[in-house]
């Protein structure tokens, strides 16, 4: 059987398309005009499959629209801004064992290549080259001709006339707005920036601010509705927390969160520094219904979340229920590891303020027994917080002990308390990743305001 020789195939029209200059796009007065572009490789890596698609689609329709007898022009360019390509240069330069490897054994780089690489243009224009060779390879229909890159000093001058008429047209804003920020490139971040490519996150989270005596302790939560229900506050005993003044108000916190409250444009001063053991025990006050609690330890707790201090509220939040239970137990078992007695926490109980079909006074009780789940450190305790929030905040409604909240929709309560509060001064906001993400250079991404800066504004439908 006679085998169809694809590959002598496709060369021989490659070379014919090459030859005949087939999708070299001169002006043709004769021809209705079509252009079409799509977003520029970033080169600091091989082609990949993302490309494939990417391009081969936009091909597609390229072809399409020259069988429509359009005068079709597919230029190409390339991505050669951004901080990807310096993070790479300096974890090249560094000899960083991970990329080395990835560069000799997964991208066959020569060696001896890899000295002309130490320079952010030379490693885009090497990756470019290489993409190229397999666009063409493909048989791509652009017109090499116009290829160019977004450091080029004509580019430039387009963007520069962009964003002039942009702002003439009043698309651009200024203000101060939250960005992922690495604090070691000292600039803000985006999707391509982060290692995996992970895109960063941002929420706003109500900051309450329950005291002892005239010292606040922060805690920063997204169910602000749930301060009803607070049974105790947790803090890492091993970790460094700071007393600072904070926009004139004495707030206890982690040391990194003085970092990020400081960065997102509060005035802070540190006083002094502790380990969060020295408050353990402690009595603290609801800002809402003045009901008193302790300050429990907690290994979970990460200084590096939010304000480094958790509001505990166990009938809703199956962390805090299985953390309480847990402690209980460890407390009346080994009481000489504890500065807090058995007695001090033994009589806590949950204290519901959510009703919801489907579960119990305690949901967070239903779905941790459910789970089997008995340790803090259990897997399953994220499943079950999903569970609970979405089915209380798409479902639930507030109980009588909530005083004028009673009976309103979660999602209706959530924003009136957080609107309240911060009203009457007994709770801020703070802006926070939803998870931790790290930019290529290796630092961890934090969140800054950048001031009275340009912006386009994306939210007006014009």
């Amino acid at each position: 059987m006679h085998m169809v020789e694809w590959k002598q195939i496709e060369a021989k029209w490659q070379k014919r398309w090459a030859e005949a200059h087939a999708f070299d796009t001169d002006p043709d007065p004769e021809k209705p005009k079509f252009y079409l572009t799509v977003a520029y490789p970033y080169p600091n890596s091989p082609q990949h499959i993302g490309h494939g698609r990417t391009y081969t689609l936009t091909d597609v329709h390229a072809r399409f629209q020259r069988m429509h007898g359009y005068n079709v022009l597919l230029p190409m360019a390339w991505h050669f801004t951004g901080t990807p390509l310096f993070a790479m240069v300096e974890r090249l330069k560094e000899r960083d064992p991970s990329l080395l490897d990835t560069f000799l054994n997964l991208y066959n780089i020569p060696e001896s290549k890899l000295p002309e690489l130490e320079d952010p243009v030379s490693m885009a224009t090497y990756f470019a080259m290489e993409i190229k060779h397999g666009m063409q390879r493909i048989g791509y229909s652009m017109d090499w001709r116009r290829e160019f890159t977004t450091v080029d000093p004509i580019y430039s001058k387009f963007i520069e006339w962009q964003f002039a008429k942009l702002r003439q047209k009043g698309f651009i804003t200024q203000g101060s707005h939250p960005v992922g920020w690495c604090p070691s490139c000292g600039n803000p971040v985006g999707q391509h920036d982060t290692v995996g490519d992970k895109e960063p996150e941002i929420d706003e989270f109500t900051v309450i601010k329950v005291k002892h005596d005239d010292l606040i302790f922060p805690a920063g939560t997204l169910r602000p509705e749930t301060v009803y229900g607070i049974t105790n506050m947790w803090i890492n005993p091993d970790a460094v927390y700071v007393e600072a003044n904070v926009d004139g108000e004495r707030w206890v916190i982690s040391a990194e969160a003085a970092n990020k409250f400081q960065l997102l444009g509060r005035d802070v001063e540190i006083i002094d520094e502790y380990v969060g053991s020295k408050f353990i025990g402690l009595t603290l006050t609801n800002p809402v219904t003045g009901a008193e609690f302790p300050m429990l330890p907690a290994s979970f707790v990460d200084p590096k979340a939010v304000t480094g201090v958790v509001m505990s509220v166990p009938a809703h939040a199956p962390f805090d229920y299985v953390a309480l239970e847990q402690l209980k137990r460890e407390v009346k078992k080994n009481p000489d590891n504890y500065k807090i007695k058995p007695e001090d926490i033994k009589d806590i109980e949950s204290i519901a303020v959510i009703e919801i079909d489907g579960y119990s006074e305690i949901p967070a009780r239903d779905v941790v027994e459910k789970l089997k789940i008995t340790d803090q450190n259990d897997p399953n305790l994220e499943k079950a917080t999903k569970e609970i929030y979405s089915a209380e905040f798409h479902g639930g409604k507030m109980r009588n002990n909530t005083g004028q909240y009673a009976s309103l929709p979660v999602q209706t309560a959530k924003e009136a308390v957080k609107e309240d509060m911060i009203a009457k001064g007994s709770a801020t906001t703070m802006y926070e990743m939803l998870e931790p993400v790290q930019c290529r250079c290796g630092a961890e991404i934090v969140v800054k305001i950048f001031e009275n800066q340009w912006f386009i504004n994306y939210g007006d439908p014009e």
